[in-house]
């Protein structure tokens, strides 16, 4: 679920679940299901079909080196980015790691799935979904409301900025606050997923926030600078201004940062990643004009 062909391939086009009169299954019914199915499983994340239910696998895959995590913060720093990478241990550590996180999310009463049994190399959550009807990835929506018009995508834009503005209002935070990562449920709900990482082990509460604001914006401002980046300027700022003053100070800062970063070059050949950073500046730089 932490990629979008996974995403695509899964929530947002889940089966109906199959009928059955069985009795709700036990704890132990789910533990000896994820003992069963994980020695079978040949990815990292696979979605089951366990009675009426839809439920999702995580394997414990390879530790990941930090090599990689030191050079994007490395290249953070020397563009003066405040979206600096927080490590991702992988493995076994990871499965943890994300148990722990959508517990206390839960708690703080978040739509985020169950955990429903866990064991050293394998975790089972919960579907989204409900009564046959998938949940869908607000990237996905965003993708459908885009070619309907500007003022379909700007709607759906804001469901992502409101679901994460109430993540904030709990005194949490998220991972990788993507549009991918965000997943609206068949009651309206949206839900959040993938959480094998803990900024808050390595950031303070505000710069977890500010870093998921600017997530959001990193993988979404393309089609809003494409769009209608006034208009959405108007929902950015409504839906800030019930964020801390210092989450606030710091997405003006990053503004700032950022504004040399609109001219780099345009064109598809430099790679989506640099379009996208340039997107995001370009918006940050309007939005923060004064």
């Amino acid at each position: 679920m932490s990629t979008r062909v996974q995403m695509r391939k899964g929530l947002a086009s889940a089966p109906a679940p199959l009928e059955t009169d069985a009795p709700p299954p036990q704890p132990e019914d789910y533990a000896e299901f994820l003992r069963a199915m994980l020695p079978q499983q040949t990815k990292a994340v696979a979605s089951h079909r366990f009675g009426a239910e839809r439920v999702w696998i995580k394997k414990a895959g390879p530790r990941h080196g930090m090599m990689r995590y030191r050079l994007q913060a490395a290249i953070s720093a020397i563009l003066r980015l405040d979206l600096a990478p927080v490590p991702n241990p992988g493995g076994e550590a990871a499965l943890v790691i994300e148990a722990r996180r959508l517990y206390q999310l839960g708690l703080a009463g978040l739509r985020v799935p169950a955990v429903l049994a866990q064991q050293p190399d394998g975790l089972m959550i919960s579907d989204l979904g409900e009564s046959g009807r998938p949940a869908v990835v607000l990237q996905e929506r965003l993708d459908q409301a885009a070619a309907a018009g500007p003022a379909s995508l700007l709607a759906v834009w804001n469901d992502g900025l409101a679901a994460i503005a109430l993540v904030h209002a709990r005194d949490a935070y998220l991972s990788q606050a993507f549009d991918r990562n965000l997943v609206q449920c068949p009651d309206g709900t949206i839900g959040y997923i993938d959480f094998e990482d803990d900024p808050g082990e390595t950031l303070s509460l505000a710069e977890c926030q500010a870093r998921d604001w600017l997530s959001y914006l990193h993988s979404t401002a393309m089609l809003v600078d494409a769009a209608s980046p006034h208009a959405a300027a108007a929902h950015w700022h409504r839906t800030l201004a019930d964020a801390s003053d210092e989450v606030r100070e710091r997405l003006a800062v990053a503004a700032r940062r950022m504004r040399w970063l609109r001219h780099l070059p345009s064109g598809r050949r430099w790679g989506r990643d640099t379009q996208r950073v340039r997107a995001v500046a370009s918006l940050m730089a309007r939005w923060y004009s004064s």
